[in-house]
């Protein structure tokens, strides 16, 4: 998969961008650049959309069977958009929980789970994806709000990289070949178990009441590259901003629902 958006409708961590992008040898692709070679690796079995200047989705067609832990899914339903990677095992239950029909793919299960949260909260995020059980890795788009919702799975069964291209836009892959070529330094691994909205930013989705910390990383070569994102035990976050159903739906917490109920 490759999702691609313009700055202004992503905001990554600064730490993601390293300065030895701009003087090392290896410089920065821009965007196009990027997309051309992921699509030049699968000539016959890739496909993209564009959105103007705003983001770019990339995924190969799948060539295994449906439901295996392998997918490579994409779906796109009410200007929601969706990659998707692996399988989830109880997506039945999430499927009849979320009243959509047993033949749902997980992909079309994510951008469900997405409006619900978005449109007719509250619900705590971070319990909705925590409650997929599963290896996977997805990133939403929703082209209507110009917003971003990405998020790996803990168990590392699926892989997936951001990074940040030559004008700034972000960029998410499971190639990492790919990422590196096209984001030089300024690239890392997502890290297990975190979501990343474009709003509300980076967390962990095991530990939403702690934040992120950024870990220096260096290559190879000794030098300093994209950082790494964990969990900072000895930091709580003492509150989550809470705001209206139709605002950022990952500002939702678990007392804003038991409020309604």
């Amino acid at each position: 998969m490759l999702a691609i958006f313009h700055k202004a409708f992503a905001h990554p961590p600064e730490e993601l961008h390293s300065p030895a992008s701009q003087t090392g040898a290896e410089k920065p692709k821009l965007p196009e650049e990027t997309l051309q070679e992921f699509l030049s690796h699968h000539p016959n079995s890739t496909s993209s959309m564009t959105f103007g200047d705003a983001a770019v989705l990339a995924h190969v067609r799948p060539d295994n069977p449906p439901h295996s832990k392998h997918q490579r899914l994409f779906c796109g339903f009410d200007d929601i958009y969706c990659l998707f990677m692996g399988s989830l095992n109880n997506l039945s239950s999430l499927n009849k929980q979320y009243g959509l029909c047993r033949s749902s793919n997980e992909a079309f299960f994510v951008i469900e789970a997405y409006r619900t949260l978005r449109d007719r909260g509250p619900y705590p995020a971070d319990q909705v994806v925590k409650d997929l059980d599963g290896s996977f890795a997805f990133v939403v788009y929703d082209s209507k709000a110009g917003t971003v919702f990405a998020a790996l799975g803990s168990d590392g069964g699926e892989k997936l990289y951001w990074g940040i291209a030559a004008d700034g836009s972000v960029v998410i892959c499971d190639d990492k070949e790919l990422i590196k070529a096209g984001c030089a330094k300024s690239y890392a691994p997502f890290p297990k178990g975190c979501m990343f909205h474009s709003e509300g930013g980076l967390m962990s989705f095991e530990h939403p009441m702690h934040k992120m910390k950024a870990m220096p990383r260096v290559d190879s070569e000794g030098a300093m590259c994209g950082a790494n994102f964990k969990v900072d035990v000895y930091t709580r976050v003492n509150s989550i901003p809470r705001r209206g159903s139709e605002a950022n739906w990952m500002d939702w917490d678990l007392n804003d629902a038991q409020g309604h109920c």
